[in-house]
């Protein structure tokens, strides 16, 4: 596994010295990134990735977590194979540091222990594009974002698709999508279907043979209409579904094993936005939601329930010939949970942002932001975020950046939810992070080959942990502190007859710096490379990943190698067939000590559109 990792990097390497022919040379365009608030641009961006609809088609991707895992820096733990709770750690930090976004609405579980997104079931086929921000990002979007954003936009259809895939497992897939789009209007709706059998969630190598199935619905729709070039109107709404066999810890051994448990998780999430040109300036009026609800059926049944909402004008505009970009507005946000517990409680939280970018000269470019945030019941922050980029000459871009974040204490942690305690629980902080990055990237004349390595410190203080103290007493504290130093290596080159090859690495070096431990399930050496294709009427991607050994609860998960393949044909300009094979070597590996992934698996499907 050492071996293959250090592969990785070399190839990564290699993008810099590789030959090209003009000949046949494709632009790799410019990719903007509008989760900044204000649109900037990725190589100029430290921490900033796109992934965009051609490349999740490419990929074969279904499921958010089946590609994010290639975002250097970025960690998928999946506890059970279609069914089993999916996390993010976007450099070390804990799932809950990391803010997820849908069309601008946050759909972060405000009744989960950490406040984390949970990916299983986040099906792509609605999705246009995914924006990653890695570093802290509290001055943009607040509470939450100290590992990073990631945030998902879904698009306007005009005209009919369909697709339907069925495979290994029992698999099968389905989404029909339809709508109208123009300039003037555009009105479309959407419903995709998934259930298989599944793989049992507890390790079948270790004796566990109950398959763990999973049945996943998502139905969605979108409108907007605008009255002319000064007032639109537009809306999105999502509705998911998911129900899935999990396995727990039964009794006398409380070890992972098979089990009859299973969850059910339900999550309504959307905006409504009203955009008018005033002023000189384009303003943003959104209200956005997202309602919860999560049961657990076992021996020790639960059930969560979670809303928020969030209210938000934004000002945006420019000045000096376009060389000042820029953007305000404030934000109130309203949030509450029931536990399974019983106990309830409302927080909220008012904002006011302000971000800029200024050309100083066609070279050099400065960005900088600051956001003050008012809890209810923790007190204020204010946090800034300080970026430039610089181009030498030579397709080189420097580019660094200092941010910080905070997070306020959940609402399971606000209320000590199971803890217990013969003396008062201790005030609850929120917790605090700064960030440091320095990214050097290049990009050929005729933009065939392109890279980038970053460098990274990401710092966390007071960070809220489960204490166990003497005398039996548990609740939460803030006792924790935490450091990650990383290295985020990545490259593409475009190739002759249609192949690109696409390499990311990282090295993430996560500890404890109270007592000198490495983080739970972070891989300290991650990687992948992706050759992909684009023909006439074929097209696919072969996708080899691997992670090293990382810590895990109770022993170390060990590193593995794994490798995807997946093409389409065109049959003609409506209708593709598709065929996809996971795990292509058949490799035995755990995302997650003790949970089982598949062995080798295919699928074939069929793409219409009209």
């Amino acid at each position: 596994m050492r071996r293959s990792l250090i592969l990785c990097s070399a190839a990564s390497a290699a993008l810099f010295a590789l030959p090209a022919s003009a000949d046949d040379a494709t632009d790799l365009d410019e990719v903007i990134i509008t989760a900044t608030r204000i649109p900037a641009i990725v190589a100029e961006t430290p921490g900033a990735r796109v992934i965009d609809a051609d490349a999740i088609a490419r990929r074969g991707a279904v499921f958010a977590a089946d590609i994010l895992a290639d975002v250097p820096g970025l960690s998928v733990t999946r506890s059970g194979a279609f069914s089993g709770p999916a996390n993010v750690r976007i450099r070390g930090a804990h799932p809950g540091k990391t803010l997820v976004l849908v069309d601008g609405a946050v759909v972060n579980d405000v009744a989960d222990i950490d406040g984390a997104f949970d990916f299983t079931g986040f099906d792509l086929g609605d999705v246009e594009r995914i924006e990653v921000l890695s570093g802290p990002q509290s001055s943009l979007w607040g509470s939450s974002a100290i590992g990073g954003v990631i945030s998902f936009t879904t698009r306007e259809l005009d005209g009919v698709r369909a697709e339907a895939e069925a495979g290994s497992y029992d698999t099968i897939r389905a989404r029909l999508a339809g709508g109208v789009a123009n300039d003037r209007f555009a009105l479309g709706a959407f419903v995709s279907h998934f259930d298989t059998s599944g793989i049992s969630a507890a390790d079948e190598a270790d004796g566990n043979t109950e398959a763990d199935g999973a049945t996943i619905t998502t139905v969605g729709a979108n409108a907007r209409y605008s009255f002319g070039p000064a007032v639109t109107v537009e809306g999105r709404v999502r509705y998911n579904e998911t129900d899935a066999d999990i396995d727990g810890f039964p009794a006398p051994t409380y070890a992972l094993a098979d089990t009859d448990d299973s969850i059910s998780r339900e999550q309504l999430s959307g905006f409504a936005r009203l955009t008018v040109q005033a002023l000189g300036l384009e303003h943003q009026f959104s209200v956005s939601a997202s309602d919860l609800t999560r049961r657990t059926f076992s021996a020790f049944p639960a059930v969560f329930e979670a809303d928020r909402q969030a209210y938000r004008w934004q000002a945006s505009g420019d000045s000096a010939e376009g060389r000042v970009t820029y953007a305000f507005g404030a934000e109130h946000e309203e949030s509450s949970g029931a536990l399974s517990s019983g106990a309830t409680e409302d927080l909220s939280t008012s904002s006011l942002f302000a971000t800029a970018r200024i050309d100083l000269s066609e070279r050099f470019s400065v960005t900088g932001g600051m956001r003050h945030d008012d809890t209810d019941d923790f007190g204020d922050a204010t946090t800034g975020r300080l970026s430039a980029a610089y181009e030498p000459g030579g397709g080189f871009i420097l580019s660094g950046a200092w941010g910080t974040g905070f997070k306020a204490p959940t609402i399971s942690q606000a209320v000590c939810d199971y803890c217990w305690s013969a003396i008062p629980y201790p005030d609850l902080r929120p917790e605090h992070a700064d960030g440091y990055e320095a990214a050097l990237g290049w990009r050929s004349a005729n933009r065939r080959i392109e890279g980038r390595i970053t460098l990274y410190r990401l710092e966390i203080e007071d960070q809220i942990v489960w204490f166990n103290a003497s005398g039996g007493n548990s609740f939460y504290a803030n006792v924790d502190e935490t450091r990650t130093d990383g290295l985020e290596l990545e490259g593409r080159v475009v190739l002759r007859a249609g192949l690109d090859l696409a390499v990311a690495y990282a090295w993430t070096d996560a500890v404890d710096v109270t007592d000198g431990s490495r983080l739970l399930r972070v891989p300290e050496h991650s990687g992948s490379v992706t050759l992909g294709w684009t023909g006439e009427r074929l097209s696919g991607a072969l996708t080899v990943r691997g992670e090293g050994d990382q810590e895990d609860s109770g022993g170390v998960r060990d590193s593995f190698v794994t490798a995807n393949l997946n093409g389409a044909f065109a049959l003609n300009d409506r209708i593709s067939l598709t065929a996809r094979i996971e795990n292509l070597a058949d490799t035995h590996y755990q995302q997650v000590r003790g949970y089982g992934e598949p062995g080798r698996s295919g699928y074939v499907g069929i793409r219409l559109r009209y």
